[in-house]
């Protein structure tokens, strides 16, 4: 019988790590056992952590390697924005679809404690490679298309607060959920529901 190797729990690298500020590097052997290795492991760091989502430089790995699912509770009424089960992305890429965006709160494992108001597109479609290394392509909209956007940010070495333009719309999640002002933008994050990454 064959070795069956331990996931582990990863640690998460906050902001300022120089980690999160590479361009990630393009995984070019799909069949490396550590890809798979790796996968396995942001699977267990992201359950751990109780997110959404989680990019490979992240837990200090600068490969183009995105992981994320959109609960039962973030999605909307258009099959574009639908639940989605855990998908894992290899050299994910994004296509905006319309100009359109819209302003929603945001908050990441990388930033932990915080969150706060970034404008993404509206409407997109991406595509990947799975472990298999067969393409594959959706549409996305609404918290779908925040999230994939959000993620993948990450393997351009950006942050959420790079792409905020007030930040009197970035705080505490615990301040900015009491502000009844702040909070008419979109719906609450709880703090263990953080787009954490993802959205």
């Amino acid at each position: 019988m064959g070795h069956i190797p331990l996931m582990a729990i990863l640690k998460i690298a906050r902001m300022g790590h120089p980690v999160l500020h590479q361009v990630a590097e393009p995984v070019t052997d799909l069949v490396d056992p550590e890809i798979a290795i790796l996968v396995g492991d942001m699977i267990d760091t992201l359950d751990d952590a109780g997110g959404i989502g989680l990019a490979a430089p992240q837990v200090h790995v600068s490969k183009r390697v995105v992981i994320f699912f959109v609960p039962e509770e973030r999605s909307g009424d258009e099959e574009e924005d639908s639940a989605t089960n855990l998908t894992i992305m290899i050299n994910p890429d994004i296509e905006p679809l319309s100009d359109e965006t819209n302003l929603d709160w945001e908050a990441c494992l990388s930033v932990p404690g915080l969150m706060g108001a970034v404008e993404r597109y509206s409407h997109i479609k991406y595509t990947w490679l799975n472990l298999d290394g067969k393409q594959q392509e959706r549409e996305a909209k609404g918290f779908h298309a925040r999230a994939v956007q959000h993620e993948c940010d990450h393997l351009d070495g950006k942050l959420y607060p790079m792409r905020m333009s007030d930040f009197t719309q970035f705080g505490f999640v615990e301040e900015t959920n009491r502000n009844g002002d702040l909070m008419r933008l979109g719906r609450e994050i709880e703090p263990e529901n953080q787009m954490v990454e993802e959205v």
